[in-house]
Parts: structure tokens; C-alpha cells; sequence
């Protein structure tokens, strides 16, 4: 079996979608994409294409290290992107050849099902109890919010005092036994983190969510020092080696890598093995589509660290298609209970609605991340 055709389409809301077409019929489906970039990391895959014409689709990990190894410059969220997009649909390929999941072919389950959570609140957060409850009326144990706006290094304490007052609301409506994370978005410098990580110290938090940038790495370990609450982080690291920085920094609780960022199934597949070593737990990040969740539930599927499941379903960036749209068996992501069942169909098991796919790509998203300021003009983190 030859790989004969690569095909990319950017897709609304924001995301790509990539499918490899094989000599022998047989198609896989990858998600290749930055949010923001995604026309880069579009043509970031044609120019893999050339390596990829003729290959044989199962030999995975030659073809993963043909892709990362041979170019002198390697990394980075484009191309590890691109090389993620690939090996989800080099995987999907794999697993329709030998008519099963992709999981049975990383050793099989280590689970039978994975916990998800929901967002709330928007990327300003409001209205967060009312929203969640009525996740946990639809079923979800978990919710995610992002914390604030935009802060300075040094700011006022009425955005702390706003932000204590949300996660109180929300833990007054849902009870002590409901899970909140809370995502600082990177958009907090390490003195103000500080401040947050002490005053959120009393909501039982399940985790707070890149309380610096992961630029600012070492910052973790004096941020681990001065909270109980998990800190997690990964969604802006791309490969094992990024994450071995931070593992070996031992401030981690939680690791978030991306399987459309971190070089796909094969690369998350070794940073969580590797996480595990550290006893430090995986919760793949994934505000992205179909096939990205996909790809995620076949590696929690088989990693005994995972611990829960991050997806887009009612996100404030899916504006006008949403995660289902594009699917022809959209009861794979049927979360009763807060919970996914693995996935049974070969390959990812996701079907993908190609028609509704090539009438999007007909006028390509354009989405750009917002840009933000503080009040003295200067750029704020987003």
C-alpha cells in the first residue's frame, strides 16, 4: 500500500482538516492546525507532501522520524503541527487496514471510558454559575473557565476580587464534590499569579491551567512551592523534548499536551509514557475538532495516567459549525454521565462528512487570535 494524495481543507470555525488517500482505497483523516495560523500549518503539510508521495501509510514511527529528522530545523508549533496532522491520519489509515482502533494497535485499553469536562464562561468570563450548572445538569462532573481578563504584571485587585467572587458562585451552586479548573490563559506574569494561586487556594480547585507561560517555565517552581492546588500546563509545548524540560523541573502536576500541536498520536503517546515516570498526569488539550478529540480518546484510551479529557462542544470559539456538524456518527461523542465511551469503529473511529468538508473549504476561514491592550496601550496577552 502506497500513500497517493494529500488533501487539505480549512474548515469553520477555525481549524484543518487533512486526508490521506492510499493506492488501495483506503483514506485517513488528520487534524492538522494552529489555532491562528492555520493557513501556515496548511502549507507547512504540502511542503511534507513530497515525502510522503509513495510511502507506505503503516511504517508510522519511519515516517514520523523522516519528517521531524530530516530537515536541519525542526520543532515549533508549525511544523510539529503538520507532522501531527500526518500521523493522525497515518494512524487512522493503520487502523482501517487492520480493521480496528487505533488503540488495540498502541497495546489496547487501559481503560473503558474517559472522563470530559466542559467550558464555561467565555474568553471573558461571565455568567459562569448559572453555565455551570447546567453542565452538571447535562451530566458533566467537571467544568473549565477562564480566569480573568487581561492583567498586567502588576495589576488591581479588583480583577482579583472578581475572579474570587466567580469561583465562589460556582462552587456555591454546583457543591464541594464538582470539578473547576481554572485556565489563566498564560495572560498572568508570575507576580500575579502569585496573588491568584494563594486567594484561589480556598475553592478545592482540580487544577489551574498554565498559571505562566510555559516561556517563563522556571516560574513553576516557585509557583509549586506556594499552593496545594495542580498546576498544569503543555498545550504550547510540541514535542517530548520541550516536555522534558519541564519534567525534570519536578513543579508539574498535570500535563496538557495537544495532539494537533505535539506531533500527533505517536509523539503524545511517548510524553505521556514519559510523564508517568515523573507521576505526573495527562489531560490532553483539545478546544479543537472531530478528529483531534479522536485522536485524543484513542490515546487516553491506552495511558494509565490520563485523567480527563478536554473538549470544544459549546466552546465560545465554535461559532457557526461545531464539532458534530462534521460527522456522519456523531453519538461517538455521546458524553451522558461527563463521560466518553472509547471508540469502536477502525481506525480514529470518527466518519467524516466530506461533502459538508469541501463545501466549507470552498470559502476558507480567515480566524485570527484576538489582540488585547492594557489600558496604557501596550499589547496584553491574550
Amino acid at each position: 500500500m502506497k500513500i497517493k494524495k494529500l488533501s487539505t481543507y480549512l474548515v469553520r470555525p477555525r481549524w484543518c482538516f487533512l486526508k490521506i488517500e492510499t493506492d488501495e482505497g483506503i483514506c485517513g483523516w488528520g487534524e492538522p492546525v494552529i489555532e491562528g495560523r492555520a493557513a501556515t500549518v496548511q502549507t507547512a503539510v504540502r511542503e511534507l507532501e513530497p515525502y510522503l508521495i509513495g510511502a507506505d501509510p503503516l511504517q508510522i514511527e519511519g515516517i514520523w522520524n523522516m519528517l521531524y529528522r530530516s530537515g536541519f530545523y525542526r520543532g515549533g508549533p508549525v511544523l510539529m503541527s503538520a507532522i501531527a496532522g500526518v500521523d493522525q491520519a497515518l494512524w487512522d489509515i493503520k487502523g482501517k487496514y487492520y480493521n480496528t482502533p487505533v488503540y488495540s494497535l498502541m497495546g489496547g485499553k487501559a481503560r473503558e471510558r474517559m472522563p470530559v469536562y466542559s467550558w464555561v464562561g467565555g474568553d471573558r468570563p461571565a455568567d459562569v454559575a448559572r453555565a455551570a450548572v447546567e453542565k452538571q445538569q447535562a451530566g458533566f462532573g467537571a467544568v473549565k473557565m477562564n480566569a480573568t481578563e487581561e492583567l498586567h504584571y502588576i495589576d488591581s485587585y479588583r480583577k482579583v476580587d472578581e475572579l474570587l467572587e466567580r469561583i465562589a458562585s460556582i462552587r456555591e451552586a454546583v457543591g464541594k464534590d464538582f470539578g473547576i479548573a481554572v485556565d489563566f490563559h498564560g495572560r498572568v506574569h508570575k507576580p500575579m499569579a502569585k496573588v491568584l494561586l494563594k486567594e484561589l487556594s480556598a475553592f478545592n480547585l482540580m487544577f489551574v491551567e498554565e498559571a505562566v507561560l510555559c516561556d517563563n517555565m522556571e516560574a513553576f517552581v516557585e509557583l509549586a512551592r506556594i499552593t496545594q492546588i495542580p498546576l498544569a500546563t503543555g498545550e504550547r509545548l510540541f514535542s517530548r523534548w520541550d516536555f522534558k524540560r519541564l519534567l525534570e523541573l519536578h513543579c508539574i502536576d498535570i500535563i496538557q499536551p495537544d495532539v494537533s500541536h505535539a506531533g500527533g498520536i505517536t509523539e503524545v503517546k511517548k510524553i505521556a509514557s514519559m510523564a508517568e515516570a515523573y507521576d505526573v498526569a495527562l489531560a490532553p488539550h483539545c478546544p479543537l475538532g472531530p478528529i483531534a478529540l479522536a485522536a485524543c480518546l484513542q490515546i487516553d484510551a491506552t495511558c494509565h495516567n490520563a485523567v480527563i479529557q478536554e473538549q470544544s462542544m459549546g466552546i465560545h470559539y465554535n461559532q457557526d459549525r461545531s464539532v458534530l456538524d462534521y460527522l456522519l456518527n456523531p453519538e461517538v461523542f455521546d458524553f451522558s454521565g461527563g463521560v466518553a465511551e472509547l471508540p469502536t469503529l477502525p481506525g480514529l473511529g470518527v466518519l467524516m462528512n466530506e461533502d459538508l468538508i469541501l463545501e466549507e473549504s470552498l470559502n476558507p476561514h480567515a480566524w485570527t487570535n484576538p489582540v488585547w491592550h492594557h489600558p496604557d496601550g501596550s499589547v496584553a496577552e491574550w
